[in-house]
């Protein structure tokens, strides 16, 4: 059951992310990115409320939490959850597992966009497409 309610809360949260990266793409000219930074930000926000509420002011049951956390938050923006676990390290006092986890994420995850990025290329490039 719990797979089923993060799957369906994830569909909604990628909808939702579609929905609003659109809306403020079409009203906004200073950056062709300034969507997805806006749900980024507002991903962060959402997961980092909810999970204080649901750990003592908002008991939910386990299957809600993870819907609403994991699902819809997840498929909102996955940054949300990263930058969640990076401050909940922090806020442990695993510091450097903290820091370590900002660092290689963002390190490591820009050399495997450009890797694929590179490697798509030459694909193309050899296959003469």
């Amino acid at each position: 059951m719990k797979f089923l309610l993060i799957a369906l809360g994830g569909g909604l949260g990628a909808v939702a992310r579609y929905s609003l990266t659109t809306a403020i793409q079409s009203r906004t000219w200073s950056s062709p990115y300034a969507g997805t930074l806006m749900v980024n930000v507002l991903g962060c926000f959402l997961i980092g409320f909810l999970a204080q509420l649901f750990s003592g002011a908002w008991p939910v049951r386990e299957e809600l939490r993870l819907a609403i956390l994991v699902g819809v938050l997840g498929g909102f923006t996955t940054f949300s959850s990263y930058a969640f676990e990076s401050f909940a390290l922090f806020e442990s006092g695993e510091r450097t597992q903290a820091i370590l986890n900002v660092v290689l994420s963002n390190v490591l995850g820009l050399l495997a966009a450009w890797g694929g990025f590179a490697l798509a290329a030459r694909m193309v490039a050899s296959s003469g497409s």
